[in-house]
């Protein structure tokens, strides 16, 4: 049976375009182990959990964001199948906007560093095709269903 895992694919709206017309930005998480990849704050499901619980648990205690900090957007769910140390892991995540565009990150010990990317630049240090089309999946959401 897969490992299973959630989390959020948490964007920010900059209030002015910037030259490269990128108003949406995603928040990445860089690993402190392993190969120092690039991701959304995600991790493995709790028992008793069900799967936004334990993508919500995930960010507060990877990025230090609160669920009251945060819009999660209605209609966007994508699910990544792939091999991770040799075993099958499904991870869905979930689109969520913070609230407030200068929100506090604060890092556990799980990760190093942290940036805010447009699409662009969020792909290219994703690595992972798989991670980079849940990125370009959710721009175009984003895009699609702007108000």
């Amino acid at each position: 049976m897969a490992l299973r895992a959630c989390g959020l694919i948490i964007f920010r709206r900059c209030l002015a375009p910037k030259a490269d017309n990128s108003a949406i930005e995603f928040l990445l998480l860089q690993a402190s182990d392993g190969i120092h990849h690039w991701t959304p704050p995600k991790g493995h499901v709790e028992p008793g959990e069900n799967d936004l619980e334990t993508a919500l648990r995930e960010t507060q205690e990877e990025a230090g964001i609160e669920a009251g900090q945060l819009t999660i957007i209605e209609g966007f769910r994508k699910e990544l199948n792939y091999v991770a140390r040799e075993k099958p892991k499904t991870v869905i995540y979930w689109l969520a906007e913070v609230k407030d565009y200068n929100v506090e990150i604060r890092l556990s010990h799980e990760h190093q560093a942290y940036r805010w990317l447009g699409l662009d630049e969020a792909c290219h240090l994703a690595q992972f095709k798989d991670m980079k089309a849940a990125l370009q999946e959710g721009h175009q959401f984003l895009c699609s269903t702007a108000a």
